[in-house]
């Protein structure tokens, strides 16, 4: 009966926690004829909500497909972390501080003589990715945030402030200057460099000079204590984990914490377009990065047969964004979700432009995570021949099972996947430790080797309370 009743209750655990992709539910808000265009776009599976802007003809539509957090239908004021297209802004606030007089040729060590930084990079070097700055700094924070966000669900760069981000410049080591190679860390340091010159913030820097001339008063770069936006929408993995919020206010200029809305970002793509917004010559291509690609100060711009669409997209743990327009046709798009999964190929249908299907494959990373789900395989195989040896092998193994499910279910590939197929190694498990409690009162506490096999029950537990706690919050 034992066996039965610990049998049943873990299936019924593992249907109650089992992974739910996302996709667009009904809820539809705004342009009819959009929305049905945003649907062709980007098909329903892997977004939960989508808020959308189209700019042509002089005229701005706007379309919201599914809902912003599992319930509110999105619209085009539903607020979004909006990533890296936070960096048009940052570069557009050097083109109009340039036009003031401050000259693009400056190193930004000038502007930060207490920083201690050892990098000649120019402020125009960092806006156009070309200082050899890396991506990132080397940092065992940021490290273990990259690894294990995915599966937790955490913020990577843990709230990092304007401190930890100079820090970390002045400790880069740069590689050569003048190629074009992406950098958040670049593009934090001159967010942060042209606030120092005023004696201001980032936050009320970027306020100041682009959101308010151009009205956009839902886009807000948070500080660490402020409260979230007004319908704001709630970020989701590909497969369905609920992610943190990015509080990393010094890595703001490069994305980090930055919340907008499908109208707002739409009065910011609009004119940049007809050159009326603040530093509106950002999005003009300056720099090669290949045969394809050019790059202004933040915004890129590539070529497609005979198109040329001017762009940035953004992504952060569950939120992706992209904003763009066809200089020639006049024609914008902007395109935000509440899923991790990719927006691009999105924006540039709705401009008109073809793409190649969204291309979800298993990765090696998948493959391995698939593994992992049917790791009670080897207490399913002992129990069945009646090798454990003893309790605390039983409860070592069924709590490395457990915790190994727990992580398959946060970073498995069930956007690609069926679920049903987690379903199934959480029926291994289940048969396992059913068979295992069949065994159990012929068996001692322990043999052999006792400290080996307390720890051996130890550590997963622990493993397992660790990754329940970083989930939690």
């Amino acid at each position: 009966m034992s066996a039965a009743v610990s049998a049943l209750v873990m299936c019924v655990l593992a249907v109650l926690m089992a992974p739910r992709p996302p996709a667009l539910g009904p809820q539809r808000t705004g342009d009819a004829a959009l929305a049905r265009d945003v649907l062709r776009a980007a098909g329903e599976d892997g977004y939960q909500g989508l808020s959308v802007a189209l700019l042509e003809n002089g005229r701005i539509r706007y379309a919201g497909l599914g809902t912003a957090d599992g319930s509110r239908p999105a619209d085009e004021r539903t607020a979004y972390e909006i990533g890296s297209i936070t960096k048009t802004m940052t570069g557009m606030l050097l083109a109009d501080l340039a036009e003031d007089g401050l000259s693009p040729d400056t190193p930004v060590g000038d502007l930060l003589p207490r920083a201690g930084l050892s990098t000649p990079a120019t402020l125009a070097e960092l806006a156009s990715h070309r200082s050899g700055l890396p991506r990132l700094p080397v940092s065992g924070r940021l490290l273990a945030g990259a690894l294990l966000g995915p599966y937790t669900g955490a913020d990577p760069y843990g709230g990092a402030g304007p401190g930890e981000v100079l820090a970390g410049a002045a400790a880069a080591k740069a590689g050569p200057r003048g190629t074009v190679a992406y950098s958040n860390l670049g593009m934090s340091l001159l967010g942060l460099a042209l606030a120092e010159r005023f004696g201001t913030t980032y936050a009320d820097l970027l306020r100041t000079r682009l959101l308010t001339p151009l009205g956009m008063t839902s886009t807000v770069a948070l500080g660490p204590r402020d409260a979230l936006p007004a319908r704001h929408a709630t970020g989701r993995s590909q497969n369905g984990l609920t992610m943190d919020f990015w509080r990393s206010h010094g890595y703001a200029p490069a994305g980090g914490g930055v919340w907008s809305t499908a109208e707002d970002l739409a009065k910011l793509v609009g004119a940049v377009m007809n050159g009326s917004a603040p530093g509106a010559g950002a999005a003009t291509p300056r720099w090669d990065e290949d045969d394809r690609r050019r790059v202004g100060y933040g915004w890129f711009t590539t070529r497609y047969d005979t198109r040329t669409i001017t762009w940035h997209n953004g992504g952060t743990g569950g939120f992706t964004s992209f904003a763009g327009y066809d200089p020639a046709t006049r024609r914008g798009v902007v395109v935000l979700s509440s899923t991790a999964k990719p927006v691009d190929a999105v924006g540039l249908r709705l401009l008109g432009v073809p793409t190649p299907g969204d291309g979800n494959t298993l990765t090696p990373q998948g493959i391995v995570m698939l593994i992992v789900t049917f790791g009670g395989l080897g207490l399913l195989v002992a129990a069945a021949r009646g090798r454990v040896r003893d309790r605390l092998s039983i409860a070592g193994r069924t709590l490395s099972g457990m915790f190994l499910l727990l992580l398959a279910r946060n970073g498995g590939p069930w956007e690609v996947v069926p679920p049903f197929v987690w379903l199934a190694g959480a029926g291994v498990l289940a048969a396992a430790v059913a068979l295992a409690v069949l065994r159990w009162p012929a068996l001692p506490l322990t043999r052999g080797h006792p400290w080996w096999r307390w720890a051996s029950a130890a550590l997963p537990a622990a493993l397992l309370l660790a990754l329940a706690l970083a989930m939690a919050g």
